[in-house]
């Protein structure tokens, strides 16, 4: 007994545990995630520089990132069911090379036209790339360490920001803001390198895909709205909305709003942001272990009241007092990041294995389609209200998290099935 709970107080014991295979795994999932995530926020990055190239209005701006996240819903339920259907590995190696190649082919577009069309089929890979590769390190994952496993997972996102920040202030610093979007869009290419590495060396979890193999139902759409699943897959699908409305809000309009409302440079919007990714890195560590200490729903819940507080407070701020929006950027970063460490465990744990992926790609990108409503909202309304002012929808969307945890059990310590 003190031996396991001496194992069990190692640092990174949860990673050890995983087996040699279990841990290219994981190589292969936070690199897809993190890849994933530099592909996704070179659009934000760069949308005042292409609104300025093409002449939009915020509200269209909006639209680039919500056509983004209404077809990655698309991308990430259709991913769900191959994962259940074809495996794990073979799913991410679709998504990655989807969203890497319309990712590139977006800083070509001619006009604003095309650009909705390349970004809305960019995202279908980028719907899809987080089923797959959560479930795949999940089922792995010991029960115990399984949170915070999926957790590292996530946080893979705040390094694709962060990368993707490093190269926005350099390219936007040597290059003509015209060229410097699309030289953004064109390092989306570097995923190629990934799919590689995923295809020589990792493998799905053998028990996972022995019972997946096994099933009649896997991979089917009407037995996750049947018998118990029925209310596990509503609530679960408002708990995303809310958390992604709630997130999506904030980070899309955030590098325009420190630019036109608070005046940035492009420097000084990078250093802002390195503050901000900075929390975020270390949320979605921290949330991971916070939610195999507690539970998931009292994470979830904890951090969602958070962030709505601090977003409240921080498009509140005082003209002029920039360095309280420096000071807030850490805070902002880690709670609206650490609520996510608990998706990829805890919707794993809801749901069996032949039909993990498909629940899990359902509900999560269900959440991505809904809540893209809440970019474009802002867009609209911050012509009358600006920018910060519309920001405060983000904390009506959290609200909407706390509620669908009603609806939903507690999961924590519990054996994949």
């Amino acid at each position: 007994m003190s031996t396991t709970t001496h194992e069990q107080t190692k640092p990174f014991e949860w990673y050890r545990s995983l087996g040699p295979n279990g841990r290219r795994a994981f190589a292969g999932a936070f690199g897809g995630y993190g890849l994933d995530s530099y592909d996704y926020q070179v659009l934000p990055l760069g949308v005042t520089a292409i609104a300025a190239t093409f002449g939009l209005t915020t509200g269209q701006s909006g639209l680039l990132g919500t056509v983004t996240l209404v077809v990655s819903a698309i991308g990430g339920a259709a991913a769900g069911v191959l994962a259940d259907r074809i495996g794990r590995v073979r799913t991410l190696i679709i998504t990655v090379t989807t969203y890497a190649i319309f990712t590139v082919l977006c800083g070509f577009a001619p006009n604003y036209e095309t650009l909705l069309v390349l970004r809305a089929l960019q995202g279908l890979g980028f719907g899809g790339e987080w089923a797959a590769g959560a479930i795949l390190v999940a089922e792995y994952a010991q029960p115990r360490y399984r949170g915070r496993a999926v957790a590292f997972i996530q946080s893979s996102w705040a390094v694709g920001w962060g990368l993707s920040v490093i190269v926005y202030t350099v390219v936007f610093s040597v290059a003509s803001q015209d060229m410097a979007w699309r030289i953004l869009f064109w390092t989306g290419a570097l995923p190629a390198i990934l799919v590689w590495y995923i295809r020589r060396n990792i493998k799905d979890a053998p028990n996972a895909a022995e019972k997946r193999a096994t099933s009649a139902n896997r991979g089917s759409f009407r037995a996750i709205f049947q018998g118990n699943l029925l209310r596990t897959t509503v609530f679960a699908a408002i708990l995303a909305t809310g958390v992604q409305g709630g997130y999506y809000t904030i980070f899309f309009w955030l590098p325009g709003y420190l630019r036109t409302e608070r005046h940035l440079t492009v420097v000084n919007t990078g250093g802002y942001l390195a503050v901000l990714i900075s929390g975020a890195f270390i949320g979605y560590v921290c949330g991971g272990y916070i939610t195999d200490w507690i539970g998931r729903k009292k994470t979830f819940a904890l951090f969602a009241v958070l962030s709505a507080i601090i977003v409240v407070a921080y498009v509140n701020i005082p003209t002029g007092a920039n360095t309280l929006v420096l000071v807030l950027m850490f805070p902002l970063g880690f709670c609206a990041s650490a609520i996510f460490s608990g998706f990829g465990s805890y919707l794993a744990e809801l749901y069996p294995t032949d039909l993990r992926g498909t629940g899990q790609g359902f509900t999560y990108n269900f959440g991505r389609a809904v809540g893209a409503a809440f970019p474009t909202l802002v867009g609209f309304l911050a012509t009358s209200w600006g920018v910060g002012g519309a920001m405060v929808f983000g904390a009506v969307a959290y609200g909407i998290a706390v509620l669908a945890l009603l609806g939903l059990p507690e999961t924590r310590g519990k054996e994949l099935t």
